[in-house]
């Protein structure tokens, strides 16, 4: 059987994580920006995975030298 300091402990950690979870995000309703200077700006996949501008690959580093 739970003790009445493990049920407050749990109740807590609730009541935290629902608070903290409806506290995030942007007030209002989403839109995507239309002004010229948001134009240059990356969009989430290119920052997740961001393009070289060059069609070289990357350079790889040789492996570590073994004893």
């Amino acid at each position: 059987m739970l003790r009445a300091s493990q049920i407050l402990v749990r109740t807590f950690a609730l009541a935290l994580s629902a608070a903290s979870l409806g506290a995030c995000g942007q007030r209002g309703p989403l839109y995507l920006p239309t002004a010229p200077e948001a134009a240059q700006r990356a969009t989430l996949p290119e920052t997740l995975r961001p393009q070289r501008g060059d069609a070289t690959p990357a350079p790889v580093a040789p492996p570590p030298a073994a004893r």
